[in-house]
Formats: structure tokens, sequence, C-alpha cells
């Protein structure tokens, strides 16, 4: 979910950008201190690509991008900021090994862990996993990319009220349907997705939201564009697609969406966070809010909501305890 996964060398350009921040800079990055509440932890890796919250079982569920896998921290009673957490391995799928864990959705009513997977190297093999959340047994394992040999890269998952999972492909522009027993189903393919310019395509549809009256919201990362998908229209995808007419600001760069309210998403992303509202069913939409949690070096990548608070997931860990965090963002 992340725009540094141009060539689908994420790790190397990570690794090649943030080598080249004076570490005087990266020190004084690192010493800053968040103005909001901060979950730390500490990881088994130094990549985590999404957080969500888990309300039921009281923990935070991270993906690993480095390896793959799943895993929980779990805040103390206190809520205390300067506690360090520790993360535990939930999930390291043997079948599934090489590739990376990215996009995470809770699907509360069937209690599962819906998982988009991906070959981070080289873009050769998309996946959706989907894990029980008492036991973490896999319930099923959808290949996404198939023997083509175009390229994809599985990068978020939104479910909708029936349990079908919609996957986005943030290299070949499309979106994956999986029904509720992990058969792929279609796929959701548009000329819209596909904005002018080869650079406004290099990470192209990225986070994914459902809303409850039966449309997705998805973010096409390097344009910025937004899109609403109407999953009740009949015909061809031409009748479902359409973009979002966004004003007060550019989205671009945006990562994972997370849904509020029917009128409000909030879009990870770098340099900063945003709000977004819609009045009018998202046919079009505001930027009503900024959020910098000041540690641009550590990428945000993801957001989610615990007990009305959003915080914000960033990628990289640092430290030799690999130590990761979670800000809040306020509008």
């Amino acid at each position: 979910m992340s725009p540094s996964f141009c060539s689908g060398r994420f790790s190397v350009v990570l690794f090649l950008v943030i080598s080249a921040i004076p570490l005087a800079y990266l020190v004084l990055l690192e010493r800053a201190v968040p103005s909001t509440h901060v979950f730390s932890y500490q990881s088994s890796g130094f990549f985590r690509e999404c957080a969500k919250w888990d309300d039921v079982g009281r923990r935070f569920l991270v993906s690993f991008m480095d390896g793959g896998g799943i895993g929980e921290v779990v805040p103390k009673d206190s809520d205390g900021g300067s506690d360090v957490l520790k993360e535990v391995t939930l999930v390291k799928d043997i079948d599934l090994a090489g590739n990376a864990s990215l996009g995470i959705a809770v699907d509360r009513d069937r209690n599962r862990l819906l998982v988009a997977v991906a070959d981070l190297l080289g873009n050769r093999y998309s996946a959706l996993a989907a894990y029980d959340m008492s036991t973490w047994r896999r319930i099923f394992l959808s290949e996404l990319s198939g023997h083509s040999k175009e390229k994809s890269f599985a990068d978020d998952v939104a479910v909708d009220a029936q349990g079908n999972a919609y996957v986005t492909d943030a290299k070949g522009s499309k979106i994956w349907k999986v029904d509720v027993n992990g058969k792929l189903e279609s796929t959701i393919e548009s000329a819209l997705f596909t904005p002018p310019g080869w650079y406004n395509n290099l990470v192209a549809l990225n986070g994914i939201v459902y809303h409850p009256d039966g449309f997705l919201i998805v973010i096409h990362t390097f344009s910025g564009l937004l899109y609403k998908i109407d999953l009740t229209a009949h015909g061809d995808n031409s009748n479902k697609v359409t973009v979002i007419e966004v004003t007060g600001g550019t989205l671009r760069f945006g990562d994972g969406l997370e849904l509020l309210s029917p009128t409000k998403i909030v879009v990870a992303g770098n340099p900063s966070a945003k709000l977004v509202e819609s009045s009018d069913g998202w046919r079009t939409a505001s930027v009503k809010g900024w959020f910098s949690s000041g540690m641009v070096h550590r990428f945000a990548s993801s957001a989610t909501v615990k007990e009305g608070r959003v915080y914000l997931n960033h990628i990289v860990g640092f430290g030799s305890k690999k130590r990761h965090i979670l800000v809040e963002a306020v509008f």
C-alpha cells in the first residue's frame, strides 16, 4: 500500500531513500515527539504495512511486509503512551513464504481476517488469504494472478456485508472480487483506472473501503484520484466506476483508507494524512483536515480507528529492537 512500490522494488527503494537522508537528520526526526498519543512496540521485522484495530480481541493486528505474516500488539489497560509494547506473531504461513503480507481487513461478522498477499520484488504472484481470528487456521487461499505473465500486486482489501472481498491491484490497475468462500468471482476494470501519463501509474489502485450504501471508495496513489465503484449497478464496468470530484487539496500519494462514517474517510499517506468529507453520496468530496506525525521518514501507510480515535500505521521500524509506532491523528 505504499507509494514506493514503483517497479515492485519497495524494499530497495525504501532503503535507498532512507540511506540518502543524513544520519544527523534521522536522529533529529527520531527524537521528535509527536504531539498526539502514540503506541510504540518492539517487532521482529523492520517493515509493517498495515495495522487494524480488533475491537473484540482488544488488539492491533499488523501485517508483515518483510517475509509475510500477521502479528498482534495488545495495549496495556493504562493506555500509557510511554510503554513500549511487544508484537506477538500469530500467523507465519509456510505456503506463502517469501511473499509480503500487505493490506488487511477484519471481517467481524465471520470472525476472520482477510490478507492481501503479493510477491514484493517480482510482482509475479498475488493472492488473498483468510484466517480464523480465534484459531488462526487458514480458511482459504485464493490465487489472484493465476498463470498470467502480466505483473500484478495485490495491495489492499475490503469486505462487503455479504463477505465478498475486493482486492486492489496496484500494478495492473484492477480490482479482484473474491466471494465469501474464496472463489475468484470477477475482475473490475475501467479505463478510468489508468489516468494519462506513465508517471501517474507507477503505483495505481491502492487503499480501498466498502461503504454501507453498496459501493467501494478507492484511491489511486500516484495520481491522487479517488473513485466510487457502484456494486449495485448492472451492465459493464463503465456503469460502475466514476471519479469523485475532490476539492480543497490533493490526495496524491494517498495510501490506505479508513471509513469513519458514511460521510467521512481518512486517507493515510505522505507527507500528511487527510480527512475527506462528502455530503452528496460521494459524487463529490472535499479535504477538510490534515495531520502529520512529523515522522515522515517512517512512511504512514494505513489508518484504523480505536474507540473513536484514528491511528496511523508507519511502515518503517527503527533501532536494534525494530521499534514501530502507531500515532493518533487529530484533524
